[in-house]
């Protein structure tokens, strides 16, 4: 296992040798995922076989031509038969029959079925354009962790080989004997913790490489800088939340359940009208009732029938669509408040990290100076080796601050992004043709 995972580490540090002309954007990232992944993929299958179901439901309205046809041996005994003194009498039988029938009116609920199933493959379309934000803001997330990992992997290298050549030049003085053992002993400590931050810092950025292969569907190679949404963001929650609640697909998706409902609703009213249809029947047989020769039937009819009672099934099941409706308002009004809650906790997240990006970057510069200060008064024997390295760990301290909330405060502008479902359109990805609703 360690082997496995020292090999895919040697693979992924490779990627650092590709030249910037061959680096991948964020956008062509996205739009991978997008093309390939399989829960937006199982979306799109879903949202095309919703519309089927619409062609289905609108072919009550053309009318149905049947067909029939059948040869056998047939066995009568009635008042034909024994008035001409057959008895039982047994003959070759030949039928065949055409029907067609085209519904008049059915209660409404052929146009109440099509305007189901068209707000039902609404609704999943706009699952299909959630997915494809959801997929886009997983693969935005591995994207800027796997460069996170990057930068925080190079500061510790760096911070490495300030503690190398520090704790060099001290063994030099040590072996000398103008230097003390325990400023030694106390470097080499410093070195070692510098050695095993570099080693988890390498290991977390193998983690997230493969964290990238999970989202993304192949490994990186060299990552160009995203850029960053400045003027694609609100300027307030309260417009960061009104934008999330007229865009949000999850939210639509749930808007139109309700609209499927409430036709579920109206087709479980069809029974309480009486059904009317237009029949025309030809038969032609031979033999028939074991009568000898040909006959034909001709039947052009308009019928209607009306059930009066069948135990009380029909108003249970309207009532039980309106329970449904009921049910679906809920699940709106809950998604509403969802998407509430996760605009107005994103926005704090972003302007949290936000401000304390200022105080994380203020820190970094003002160690920085600090080193400097202190490399020059070293060289005029105003500081000691062991003062330096102290600097030099709370610079490498203040700089991975800076640098994850960097990172972090890039991923939490995406983030509202894909919560107003504004995230692959800021990109310009393209979406499947499946996110657009049938309905206006």
């Amino acid at each position: 296992m360690d082997f496995k995972r020292s090999l895919l580490s040697c693979l992924i540090l490779s990627s650092f040798t590709i030249t910037p002309s061959q680096a991948q954007t964020l956008q062509e990232a996205i739009q991978l995922t997008i093309n390939e992944n399989p829960e937006v993929q199982e979306a799109r299958s879903v949202r095309l076989a919703y519309e089927q179901e619409i062609a289905q439901a609108k072919s009550k309205y053309l009318p149905s031509l049947d067909v029939s046809a059948g040869y056998g041996m047939g066995q009568a005994n009635n008042p034909a038969t024994r008035n001409r003194g057959d008895g039982t009498t047994q003959l070759g039988r030949a039928e065949s029959l055409v029907q067609l029938k085209q519904m008049i009116f059915d209660g409404f609920l052929t146009p109440h079925e099509v305007s189901r199933m068209t707000a039902k493959t609404d609704a999943q379309a706009y699952t299909v354009f959630g997915q494809s934000e959801i997929t886009g803001l997983q693969a935005t997330q591995a994207y800027i962790n796997v460069l996170r990992r990057q930068a925080l992997y190079q500061l510790a290298q760096e911070n490495l080989d300030a503690h190398k050549g520090m704790f060099e030049q001290i063994k030099l003085r040590t072996d000398r004997g103008i230097g003390r053992k325990s400023d030694l002993d106390q470097a080499t400590g410093r070195l070692a913790r510098a050695e095993s931050n570099e080693q988890a810092e390498k290991g977390n950025l193998t983690d997230a490489h493969t964290n990238y292969l999970r989202a993304i569907g192949v490994l990186p190679n060299a990552l160009a800088e995203p850029p960053v949404p400045n003027k694609a963001l609100p300027n307030s929650i309260e417009e960061a939340t009104d934008l999330a609640l007229a865009n949000h697909p999850t939210l639509k998706s749930a808007q139109a359940d309700i609209v499927e409902s409430l036709a579920q609703h109206n087709s479980a009213s069809a029974p309480f009208y009486p059904q009317f249809n237009f029949e025309a029947d030809y038969a032609n047989n031979a033999n028939n009732g074991g009568i000898y020769g040909k006959s034909e039937d001709l039947q052009v009819m308009a019928k209607v029938s009306y059930n009066l009672f069948n135990g009380g099934k029909d108003k249970a099941r309207r009532n039980q669509t309106a329970y449904e409706v009921y049910q679906a308002k809920n699940i709106r009004d809950n998604t509403y408040r969802q998407v509430v809650e996760s605009m107005r906790l994103s926005w704090v997240a972003y302007k949290t990290v936000g401000s304390q990006l200022d105080f994380f970057k203020a820190h970094m510069d003002a160690q920085s100076k600090t080193l400097d200060a202190y490399k020059k008064q070293f060289n005029i024997g105003q500081r000691t080796l062991l003062d330096l390295l102290d600097t030099t760990n709370e610079m490498y301290l203040a700089s991975v601050a800076y640098t994850d909330a960097k990172y972090t405060e890039l991923a939490a502008r995406y983030r509202l992004l894909a919560g107003m479902g504004r995230l692959n359109k800021y990109l310009g990805v393209t979406l499947p043709a499946e996110i657009k609703p049938l309905t206006p």
